[in-house]
Order: C-alpha cells, then structure tokens, then sequence
C-alpha cells in the first residue's frame, strides 16, 4: 500500500509539470488555433540561461529573470516570423514545420555554446533534501511547487477568461480573428502577448523541473512538450481544467506502469492512452466538439 501511494504522489506531480506545458501550449491555441512545438527547447534554454549566469556570480533571482526575459523575446520572434507567415495560408500547417524547426535550432545553438552535456542546475526554490510527509510517506517540496503552481495557474486563468473584460476579448478573438478586427479589438498585439506568455510559462516549468533532476543538457524538454501535448489533447485543446486533469491523469498513468510493469513502457501508456481518446472522444474530456459553419 505504501509503495501504491508512493507512485501516486510522484504521478501526480510529474503530471502537475506536465500541467504546465499544456497550459502554455492552450495559450497559443486560444488566440491561433497553433501549438507551438518549440516550446521544449525554450524551457532548456531558460534553465541553461539561468545555470550560466548563475554559474558567472549573477545573483540567482536575476539570472532566473534574465533567463524569462530571453525566452519571452523568442516568442516574440515564433510568433512573428514562424508562425505568422504560416497563417497567410489557409489551412497550412507549416506553422509546425516552423516551431518545430526553430526548437531543432535553439538545440542545436545550446549544444554549441553550452555543450552538449548536461551541467548543474541551481536550486531556485527548494532543495532536493526539502520534504514533506503526507500521509506517511515523504514528498518534495519542489514537486509540491509545480503542483500548487499548477493548480493556482489554473484557478487564475479560468477567472481571467471568465470574469474579466480583457478575457472576454480573447475568447472573441479565438472565436473570429476578422470580426475581432472589425470591432476595433487589438488582436495582433493578443496573439503576441500569448506567444509571450507561453514562452515565459515555459521558461519557469523549465526552471522548476530542471532543479528536480538537478541538470539540464540541449535535449531537455523534447519529452516534456509530447507529454504536455497528450495532456492537452487528452484534457481538451483549450481547456485550462483539461490541462491539469489530463496532466495528472497521465503522470499518475505513467507512474502506475513504470513501477508494476516497467519503467520502459512510462510514456508509450502516454500514447496508447492519446490514441484510445481520439478514438472515443476527439475533443477530450473538457472541451466541447465544435460547430463549423460552412
């Protein structure tokens, strides 16, 4: 029973961080209808960021924000020059192509300048030593952090979207760009706050996640955005609810494997799971199926 209970605690707070990359994944679908892949590779180069600066004598807090800054920039630049261009077509998908390849250069860039080995990651909130008990059996604290994190994040964007004017706009917005525009909404300066948004979301799961293992290297962060991606599909495309249940679902899925059956088979129950979804309910288990008029 204790063992039992030791997985799911470990499940459910890898599937908390999982949480976040899929919310920072709906940001951009909210407003593009895109999901921005690159989006693992921007968490690596957050964390490297802030372990070379803090590596240099950079106070710690400036260097995690020097790290957000960067990666907040960059996705100024995928919005603006990877998924942008893509959209002037209708019904292209090159937008993929694009993040997935500017990801593919940003590890391709760490690897040069940094190494491609994995260096240490500072401790930014707790250390690996900091624990708690829950019903007997010990738990991180950095993991508990990803979990309260997530859950807040959630909370936080449900009343955003829900109960403010500003959320009303961007519901609007991913419902019909052009009429948006015609109401005088500023849509182009939301699409580009969300890429903002997603990329310095990103930047902080990777900094929470990288202090976890303790290192990063360039291919930190390619499993994490699949994963997040299924918890997002599995959840619903949109849903901030979705994000985390299908983030949790997953973790705790994965954990349940890899500790009765083996630790191989963790994230191939990820994608069997995806699979079996989109057989039985494209849509997921938040989000409502879609009317398209034609």
């Amino acid at each position: 029973m204790d063992f039992l209970f030791s997985l799911l605690i470990a499940g459910v707070s890898v599937g908390s961080a999982y949480a976040l990359v899929a919310i920072g994944l709906n940001m951009t679908f909210w407003t593009t209808r895109t999901l921005n892949f690159g989006q693992g590779s921007l968490m690596m180069l957050c964390a490297m960021l802030t372990a070379f600066f803090a590596s240099q004598g950079v106070w710690l807090a400036l260097a995690a924000v020097s790290g957000l800054a960067v990666v907040g920039l960059l996705g100024i630049f995928i919005e603006r020059f990877a998924v942008r261009p893509a959209l002037k077509t209708e019904g292209s998908m090159g937008w993929m192509v694009a993040t997935l390849g500017f990801g593919t250069l940003l590890q391709g860039i760490a690897a040069k300048y940094f190494g491609s080995q994995a260096v240490a990651f500072p401790e930014v909130v707790f250390s690996a030593s900091d624990t708690v008990t829950i019903f007997g059996q010990p738990a991180a604290l950095q993991y508990l952090v990803i979990f309260v994190l997530a859950v807040g994040l959630v909370a936080l964007l449900e009343l955003f979207l829900g109960k403010t004017i500003w959320g009303q706009v961007i519901r609007a917005v991913s419902f019909d760009q052009e009429l948006g525009r015609v109401q005088g909404m500023p849509v182009g300066a939301i699409i580009l706050l969300s890429f903002v948004a997603s990329s310095v979301l990103a930047g902080v799961a990777g900094m929470l996640i990288a202090q976890i293992g303790g290192t990063v290297d360039p291919a930190f962060g390619f499993d994490l955005v699949l994963l997040g991606f299924v918890s997002a599909v599995l959840g619903g495309m949109g849903s901030s609810v979705g994000a985390l249940v299908g983030g949790i679902v997953v973790g705790v899925l994965s954990k349940l494997v890899g500790g009765y059956i083996s630790t191989a088979a963790e994230h191939g129950i990820a994608f069997a799971l995806l699979m079996v979804m989109l057989a039985v309910r494209p849509q997921g288990l938040f989000a409502r199926p879609e009317a398209v008029k034609v």
